[in-house]
């Protein structure tokens, strides 16, 4: 097709999409620009379908360090190599937005692949390649249910009542909160944000100023794509034969809701396994394809059940699979202390869920340096979260994090991150694991809680606990759908959202939503937020019966740091010429070094004595020398015309021959050798900071 060019002012910036130009033999690409930051999008689908039981679609954001003009800085390696974390998330958010609007039964590999060919430092990219996805999708041959459109909202912290639409990151600093938002029509499918204790009628209030800027860039998306007018592909989506479909419900006849509903997951998944285990064997499929059809008839029943038993009962009958009432959380443990060699640990466990978190501190130069595409920055804090396959009944390969492990570990650390002191408070790197034991449910929002008490065992000063909860939806229509309180196992995975949201008493620190849904309406959002306070509210109750304030002193193990501030002129003293001084120090105490640029000295030790003695040491070292002062001095130098003496470390003044005595010293020799410890006094200080010394002045004195 040749090249079409469409435009929009967006928010005070032109909003570009060009299509027909590049990758043209992709199903859909368009090269969207916001700003001068530029994204390419592709969108490819296979021609064959594979033999799967879900929709086989991928989402790839690739940043490419040249569109913002670095190299990158290693010294043999220049090429770009795994997805950052930042890109990670950055996909899994375009997934999630995505998702939902394809037929759930395609079984053709879907491919979005979004490429990042220019970052002007003002306009994050994550927005454009959501916008840029959609209409690459929107203007290919394949079937999708688009367009949706997204956006990001912040407000000034000096005007709370003016909005922010689509913040620079200039912008978002001044921002108390940051949350992006996407929907369709007149519901939203999508959030993704963090605030500071925000409560939640500013976030709904965000939301809501929000819809009216995303059907804005919907119906500039339709026109663009009726423009283009693409025929979209009919796939042979294989819908499973009826008389299949009436052999499986009568296998199974009610063993399904009783196997369902057992109070224990390993009851529950040890019921289910072994009916879908006699199922295929009792029906004897021919081929791999009917074998995939029994299971998503299987699980179609499954997810028949749950919503009806929740839809179509009464108010107040409704029926989970473990019990509870919709707005009922699992019952909650809390303890502190478990590890003796760590510097803080805290078990939170809420029903079969339970997660471990541990808290190291470490000195200001144990800081994770990060350098990508958009920033380059020290990270003081940061919060990683492990997945063992154990914590599931299962086996399987353990490395490096997945996807998954890094989206749950990034969104407990933006929750946790408003409560973090800053470093003047507490100069500590701190590094939290969350190490997830047993999984039935919402292991990310255990994980907060869970940091949160180690937090305070470690003596981290934190205002306040915090915690999270899962929010989850059985939805017929926007009349008749029930909110869940603490989803876990199948109502996690058959109902149609799923919305986290962590906070203190305060408020909201992060939220996170995704629906298997077309959407779910402001209204609905209203009362699942409402739902989720009463629930983390009664969460922080119960965990502040464990610990309610952060240890005073912190554990034995833990380094200590001692502070003290400098003239920025004196850095060099304590470094020296090729940090020789600064080595020293180190190697005769073995303490931890940091001097930051403003002249703020961090010693970290683990032996008090030593960090005492290093601080003295620096203290020695850019001391500022006063006019009168007496010093006890060491001989390091003779000449003709005097002596010179150091009086502090890596400090030396002269002791000119005229200074030795009250009378004519003929020759230096006869009043003082090299290495002789001298009284002296600071005569002079010239505009050089060179100093003059003097014996003579204080035996006049005296």
């Amino acid at each position: 097709m040749s090249s079409k060019q469409f435009k929009i002012d967006w928010a005070g910036r032109e909003l570009k999409v060009e299509i027909g130009h590049l990758a043209q033999q992709a199903n859909g690409a368009v090269l969207l620009s916001y700003g001068q930051t530029t994204v390419l999008a592709t969108a490819v689908m296979d021609e064959k379908p594979r033999q799967v039981d879900y929709l086989p679609l991928t989402v790839d954001y690739e940043e490419k360090l040249y569109a913002a003009g670095k190299i990158k800085s290693g010294r043999f390696l220049k090429r770009e190599g795994r997805a950052s974390d930042e890109a990670v998330l950055t996909g899994r958010m375009v997934d999630r937005v995505i998702r939902p609007n394809f037929n759930q039964k395609i079984r053709n590999d879907l491919q979005v692949i979004l490429t990042v060919l220019s970052f002007d430092k003002e306009n994050d990219p994550d927005v454009p390649a959501l916008l840029a996805a959609s209409l690459a999708l929107g203007v290919s041959n394949i079937p999708w249910d688009g367009p949706i459109a997204g956006l990001r909202i912040g407000r000034t912290t000096e005007n709370k009542e003016e909005w922010l639409l689509n913040p620079t990151y200039q912008g978002r600093e001044k921002s108390d909160f940051d949350l992006v938002i996407a929907g369709k029509k007149d519901k939203i499918n999508m959030l993704e944000g963090g605030a500071n204790q925000l409560p939640e009628e500013v976030l709904l209030s965000a939301i809501e100023f929000a819809q009216p800027h995303l059907k804005e860039i919907i119906q500039w998306q339709k026109k663009i794509i009726e423009g283009v007018n693409p025929a979209k592909a009919v796939l042979a989506t294989a819908e499973a034969p009826a008389e299949l479909v009436k052999k499986v419900k009568e296998k199974i006849g009610d063993r399904l809701e009783k196997a369902l509903y057992q109070p224990g997951k390993s009851e529950r998944l040890e019921g289910l396994g072994v009916i879908k285990k006699e199922l295929i064997e009792g029906l004897a499929p021919e081929s791999e394809e009917e074998t995939n059809q029994i299971e998503e008839i299987f699980e179609e029943e499954i997810n028949r059940i749950v919503h009806q038993n929740i839809l179509k009962a009464a108010s107040g009958q409704e029926k989970r699979p473990d019990g509870r009432k919709l707005d009922e959380v699992r019952s909650i443990k809390t303890q502190v202390g478990l590890l003796a060699r760590t510097h803080g640990s805290g078990l939170f466990e809420r029903g079969e869920t339970q997660a471990l978190s541990i808290v190291t501190l470490g000195a200001p130069g144990d800081e994770q340096t990060i350098e990508g595409m958009e920033v380059e920055e020290k990270k003081g804090f940061f919060h990683h979260y492990n997945f063992p396959p154990y914590c599931t009944g299962e086996t399987g390969r353990l490395g490096g994090p997945g996807r998954r492990e890094i989206g749950h570990g990034a969104l407990a650390e933006r929750a946790l991150l408003s409560l973090i002191p800053s470093k003047e408070e507490f100069p500590y790197t701190i590094r939290l694991v969350s190490e997830i034991l047993s999984s039935n449910g919402s292991s990310s929002m255990a994980s907060v809680s869970g940091s949160s008490l180690a937090l305070m065992d470690a003596g981290v000063p934190i205002k306040n606990h915090i915690s999270g909860i899962a929010m989850g939806l059985m939805m017929e229509s926007v009349d008749n759908y029930r909110i869940l309180t603490d989803i876990q196992g199948p109502e996690d995975h058959h109902g149609d959202m799923d919305c986290k949201i962590a906070g203190t008493e305060l408020g909201v620190t992060a939220c996170q939503m995704d629906v298997k849904i077309e959407g779910v309406t402001l209204e609905i959002l209203k009362k699942v937020f409402a739902q989720a306070k009463e629930a983390r509210l009664h969460i922080l109750k119960e965990m502040t019966k464990t610990i309610s304030q952060p240890k005073e002193d912190l554990s034995p193990l833990a380094p200590r740091i001692l502070t003290l501030r400098i003239n920025p002129e004196r850095i060099r003293d304590v470094i020296g010429p090729g940090g020789k001084v600064i080595n020293e120090i180190t190697g005769e105490t073995g303490v931890k070094i940091d001097i930051e640029d403003d002249g703020l000295v961090n010693i970290t030790s683990t032996d008090e004595a030593a960090g005492q003695k290093a601080l003295e040491w620096v203290k020695n070292l850019t001391r500022e020398v006063k006019v009168g002062e007496i010093f006890q001095g060491r001989v390091t130098k003779i000449t003709d015309f005097g002596a010179f003496v150091e009086i502090l470390p890596g400090q030396e003044g002269l002791l000119h021959i005229s200074e030795l005595a009250p009378y004519r010293v003929r020759r230096v020799e006869d009043i003082v050798r090299t290495g002789q410890m001298i009284p002296v006094k600071v005569k002079k200080i010239d505009e050089q900071g060179r100093i003059g010394l003097s014996m003579n002045k204080i035996k006049k004195d005296k």
